[in-house]
């Protein structure tokens, strides 16, 4: 069964019906938001239940079965156990199977994953299997970005013009966790000053830095190489968070991405842009529109696997990370820029 993530609350009566829960996509504060819902919804239930939380290394590399005793034995705590499963990928595909087969009554299983495409097993299963519930975690759009931020602020009593709540949204990367942890540096700042200027808001979320990690990747993509040489001088070379920007890089290729996968014949890449979930920032859509233009799925697919290489590189190499990591980003901009 599948449920937007806007439906969660008026479906409340489904996570007590079904069992297995699958939270997809790339909205890390989305997924963290919706877990919690849950959890809370099952406490007013009752409210002595056993929380355990795992990962699917750990289940995978279980040889002794470990984890389906956990699941099937009764608990010294409580009589209901929630198990969190986090980074669940098809991998795992095998024992949510044979779980599923003889499915337990007190126990709630929450499998947390990152993006899953169309043909993957983990997706397909829950979304189709009767008893399961798969929510997709898109990332958050302008609106609702925007009205997380005035209940924070309001809230805390804190007054932010219009551009600074924008400029807030915009740095989140469309991603409510991101939001939420820059209103929180506000909260600690405000406590004697409730008024703050949009200088001070840039000085608080480091808009010299990441904000410009953000406009980096999108030059790279666009393969600007003024534009992108301009911004590198500008950033501290040696301070650059490498895997904040590979983070970036992979979320902007995904959406994409995702963007291709919605094309036929009859779509013009304005109408694609227009009617892409979440919504894409005005400022940001002709830099999107020509990345779609140079970028073809194959090219976009081999830049992903590259990132992860990329990270592993810049990890297993610490005092060659800068060249390994330019070089990266450097080439990516190069082969757009050869598109003209």
């Amino acid at each position: 069964m599948i449920i937007k993530s806007y439906e969660v609350k008026k479906n409340k009566s489904n996570f007590e019906k079904n069992n297995f829960i699958l939270l997809y996509g790339e909205n890390l504060g989305l997924k963290k938001d919706i877990n919690k819902f849950i959890i809370n919804e099952i406490k007013q239930k009752d409210n002595n239940i056993e929380i355990i939380n795992l990962f699917e290394n750990e289940i995978i590399d279980d040889k002794e079965e470990n984890f389906i005793n956990l699941i099937y034995s009764g608990s010294l705590f409580s009589q209901k156990k929630i198990i969190i499963i986090n980074e669940a990928t098809d991998k795992i595909i095998k024992k949510i199977s044979d779980i599923y087969e003889k499915y337990p009554k007190d126990t709630l299983l929450i499998f947390l994953s990152g993006i899953l495409e169309k043909k993957s097993k983990l997706r397909d299963f829950f979304e189709k299997s009767k008893k399961t519930i798969c929510i997709p975690c898109y990332l958050d759009n302008e609106k609702d970005l925007a009205l997380i931020a005035q209940i924070e602020l309001k809230k805390n009593n804190i007054i932010l013009s219009r551009e600074s709540i924008n400029l807030l949204i915009e740095k989140s990367n469309s991603d409510r966790n991101n939001l939420k942890n820059e209103i929180e540096k506000i909260k600690s700042y405000s406590i004697n000053k409730k008024n703050i200027e949009l200088d001070e808001i840039k000085l608080l979320i480091n808009f010299s830095g990441e904000y410009k990690s953000d406009i980096l990747v999108n030059e790279c993509l666009s393969g600007n190489v003024t534009q992108y040489k301009k911004i590198l001088s500008e950033l501290y070379i040696n301070t650059v968070n490498q895997i904040l920007v590979l983070r970036i890089l992979s979320s902007k290729v995904h959406r994409l991405l995702n963007i291709k996968e919605q094309k036929n014949h009859s779509n013009t890449l304005d109408t694609l842009i227009n009617n892409s979930r979440p919504l894409i920032f005005w400022k940001e859509r002709p830099l999107v529109k020509k990345q779609l233009s140079i970028w073809n799925f194959k090219d976009l697919k081999k830049i992903i696997a590259d990132i992860n290489d990329t990270e592993f590189m810049c990890k297993k190499n610490p005092q060659i990370s800068n060249s390994i990591f330019f070089n990266f980003l450097s080439e990516i901009c190069k082969k757009a820029n050869s598109f003209f």
